[in-house]
């Protein structure tokens, strides 16, 4: 790992001693420090760690009014012996610069990023919660910072990760809708890049959906409301007969999960026939219709594994007895057993932070 100029300022007192590590609340806790980089006059550079606080941001900032604004979201474990560790902090460099090229924003250095995840885990492992399934939550993000009221490209940004501990993310099984009138993305959109403005667009439809006793959306197509795309949190996947289906990531309507990818290459690694591909949302009805439908479940970084239990679709409800799915519970079971050192990691995910 090739190290920038980082200058590292330390907080006086930690305030880690106030967190009840058997009552975490999800992302409203927030560990002493952040990393920040600033862009100017082409380059990054003002590599630094210091202070968690807010930040002076000028009114007429150009993410505020026109929307440049990226994110990721990672996590940071401990090992059965206390040891930090990272998941696959790589590809998450590569994914938040192909959200950044989307958005016409400079992409960050990838080394910069892994020594930035690095240093900021090794200096708040403190914060990181024991229980295996809870973690210390990464929020890399990079926004515009030009002040100007105009339609056009920033010339300046910041990029900053900050840290929240948490515990599960989903604490109970899920209820979809499947959506048949508002959408999340279309070919040609923006809907592969973790831009602010998919989640913004997609908040409206999710509060009607709870409103009908659902916890989230599943998002169909644009065109015809017809293929299943992906779940607000979370990519999706559909257990049928003997066959792993989830929806492919090549109409750039879909987020491409990390997540979702370990789970490929583990469910592949152990036989299982799997198929990224278009699957309709009538296909899953006859499923469900005709017994093939074992399992459905969602794949993300804060959700890990969720099973889901219910699909509303039009005058059509999915019902599924999650006592008897068997693969989900494995996956999750295997990532979190990576995470934790509790099982080997045979494919080099991890990255041990000593």
């Amino acid at each position: 790992m090739i190290k920038t100029s980082l200058n590292i300022q330390k907080v006086a007192q930690s305030k880690v001693d106030q967190l009840d590590f058997d009552n975490i609340p999800f992302g409203k806790v927030f560990t002493d420090h952040m990393y920040v980089a600033d862009y100017k006059d082409g380059e990054w550079g003002e590599f630094r760690i210091e202070a968690f606080g807010h930040l002076p941001v000028h009114p007429a900032n150009i993410a505020w009014h026109y929307g440049q604004s990226i994110f990721e979201g990672m996590k940071a474990t401990k090992s059965k012996d206390g040891i930090p560790m990272l998941f696959r902090p790589e590809m998450h460099s590569k994914r938040i610069n192909r959200s950044a090229e989307r958005l016409c924003m400079p992409p960050f250095p990838k080394d910069a990023f892994v020594e930035g995840v690095y240093e900021l885990v090794k200096l708040e492992q403190n914060w990181i919660p024991k229980a295996e399934g809870s973690a210390l939550y990464l929020r890399p993000f990079m926004i515009a910072m030009d002040e100007f009221i105009g339609v056009q490209v920033s010339k300046t940004y910041k990029f900053i990760i900050f840290c929240c501990p948490v515990g599960p993310y989903y604490s109970k099984p899920l209820k979809l809708k499947a959506e048949t009138k508002y959408i999340r993305a279309a070919e040609g959109g923006v809907g592969y890049a973790k831009a602010a403005g998919n989640y913004a667009g997609s908040l409206f439809p999710t509060e009607l959906a709870k409103q009908e006793g659902f916890d989230q959306v599943l998002w169909l197509d644009a065109k015809e409301f017809k293929y299943c795309q992906e779940v607000g949190t979370m990519n999706i996947f559909f257990v049928i007969g003997d066959t792993i289906v989830t929806p492919s990531t090549d109409k750039g309507t879909i987020l491409e999960g990390i997540t979702k990818d370990s789970l490929l290459h583990l469910l592949r690694a152990k036989g299982h026939k799997v198929e990224e591909r278009m699957i309709s949302i009538d296909e899953v009805v006859a499923a469900s219709k005709d017994g093939s439908l074992k399992e459905i479940f969602g794949a993300g970084t804060a959700a890990v594994v969720a099973n889901v239990e219910k699909v509303g679709y039009r005058d059509h409800t999915i019902n599924l007895d999650i006592d008897s799915y068997k693969i989900s519970p494995w996956l999750k079971d295997t990532i979190n057993g990576i995470r934790s050192c509790r099982i080997e990691d045979e494919h080099g995910w991890t990255v041990k932070v000593v």
